[in-house]
């Protein structure tokens, strides 16, 4: 994607748009890609992808665009971190009611859209596990956390950690990945007619949310960001 981004820079640098700006069109299009999984069959699921694409070319465009004209702010990070959640959270809730097959002609299985939900829940929870830390630090009037604080003291604790940062499971729940993982379920459900392999998907990325959110906030408990 940097390679795009920085094709769209040299269009964007001697223009008044500023950063800020990107991030508003980036959270847009992450947020659309709620809406645009709604729309049926395959076409919903490619359309998904497209709007996570187009959130992943801004949030590059936008930090590359501040750094070349050095127009830095906080509300600028602050927006970025609001829009990394919605894009995940747009994603998993469009799964969802896409799975409950809202336009369908048959009853709205609503457990569909509650397990999208939840999972939509859990990736944020996840997310603001990381950022309270440095929250809770900051208040407590300590320096932001080291990199090395982030290894749990206890050696199994710490091997569990790197198994899980080996097998990249957690992955699936994020905005991007987790559109790229819809568009194969929906072509594997194209063929065979139904909405089988979306569901699995979602009861799948529900029980990674719950999962990653426990042993995430257990992880960051057992370390030393917190001391």
């Amino acid at each position: 994607m940097r390679e795009i981004s920085l094709r769209v820079d040299r269009y964007l640098v001697n223009t008044r748009v500023t950063p800020n700006q990107v991030t508003y069109v980036m959270t847009l299009a992450g947020a659309l890609a709620a809406p645009a999984l709604l729309v049926p069959g395959v076409w919903g699921a490619v359309l998904g992808v497209v709007m996570v694409q187009l959130y992943l070319l801004f949030d590059c465009v936008d930090g590359e665009l501040a750094r070349w004209k050095k127009q830095y702010s906080l509300s600028g990070v602050y927006l970025d971190r609001v829009a990394a959640y919605l894009c995940d959270a747009a994603v998993l809730v469009g799964l969802g009611l896409r799975a409950a097959d809202i336009w369908g002609e048959g009853r709205i299985d609503w457990l569909w859209a509650f397990l999208g939900t939840l999972a939509a829940l859990g990736a944020i929870l996840i997310k603001a596990e990381t950022d309270l830390v440095g929250v809770a630090r900051h208040q407590g009037g300590m320096p932001p956390v080291k990199e090395a604080a982030s290894e749990p003291r206890s050696s199994g604790m710490a091997l569990a950690r790197r198994a899980a940062a080996a097998l990249k499971f957690h992955r699936l729940i994020l905005g991007i990945e987790a559109s790229l993982v819809i568009l194969v379920a929906a072509v594997v459900d194209a063929i065979g007619g139904d909405l089988f392999y979306t569901r699995l998907t979602v009861a799948v990325m529900a029980g990674i949310a719950l999962l990653q959110t426990l042993l995430h906030l257990v992880s960051v408990l057992a370390s030393s960001r917190l001391k």
